[in-house]
């Protein structure tokens, strides 16, 4: 399967930059017109993408209304980051068909899968295969997938886990702390499964500055993910410009390497 129009943007986009900073909104977090004006601050700030999800289930009815609140005021790609079949509307460019690779649960290997692939054929999405790995805590993403997060000392066992997410097919593997982690994903870390993989990497979770989006991309991130850390800003867009601005920092000094 060929790679669809917001993928092939996001591969043009990391051969251009080296590496991009997305934003990611919780539905269940603000009403529609304050996820979508934070969405056009983030996108002014130099996001290159808005993902629109969460751990817990939101209401079919807010993603959408959120969903279609974004692409009012948006031209950078929205992504569904479901956290269950209601994490899905057809008023997205796309979906990151996840996963959990480390789930006890096959409900969210393959079950959720199964159930939702029908939707988003019928509304027309974009599925971006995602091997999904939950690491260290694991916060509310781990207690609703059942995951058994790999600690952070165990770099060679997220390696194994992720390079087997690529040979079954996932185009993109996503490395995940929990959202309002205490502790960002190791360097370390990251800079081992970097090394085994030939797809994209992702990271989010715990990252609340430029200098820690700056060393997870030198060790090895394509894409730095952040939702809560902006939340919490008194500066949305300030908070992104900063985020943005470490990313190509850290990309720089990877390429020097």
């Amino acid at each position: 399967m060929k790679p669809g129009r917001v993928e092939a943007y996001l591969h043009q986009r990391l051969e251009e930059e080296g590496a991009l900073h997305f934003t990611l909104l919780d539905p269940e977090k603000a009403s529609p017109e304050k996820t979508a004006e934070a969405a056009s601050a983030a996108e002014r700030a130099g996001s290159s993408a808005i993902l629109l999800g969460g751990s817990t289930i939101a209401s079919q009815l807010e993603v959408e209304a959120s969903a279609k609140a974004i692409k009012a005021k948006t031209s950078i790609p929205l992504i569904l980051f479901p956290g269950n079949v209601t994490g899905i509307t057809g008023h997205a460019d796309a979906i990151f068909f996840m996963s959990l690779l480390n789930s006890e649960n096959p409900y969210f290997l393959t079950g959720v899968q199964a159930l939702a692939a029908p939707t988003i054929k019928r509304v027309g999405l974009e599925a971006i295969p995602l091997g999904y790995l939950i690491l260290g805590g694991g916060g509310a993403a781990g207690y609703v997938g059942y995951a058994r997060p790999i600690p952070y000392g165990q770099p060679t066992l997220a390696a194994a886990y992720a390079l087997a997410g690529q040979y079954l097919g996932m185009r993109l593997i996503y490395l995940e702390a929990g959202s309002g982690a205490e502790q960002p994903i190791p360097p370390e870390t990251v800079k081992t499964v970097r090394s085994v993989l030939d797809v994209p990497l992702i990271v989010g979770g715990g990252i609340r500055t430029g200098k820690t989006a700056e060393s997870l991309v030198e060790a090895g991130a394509d894409i730095i993910v952040t939702g809560t850390v902006l939340e919490e800003a008194e500066s949305l867009e300030g908070k992104v410009g900063e985020l943005v601005e470490a990313t190509r920092r850290g990309a720089q000094r990877r390429r020097r390497h």
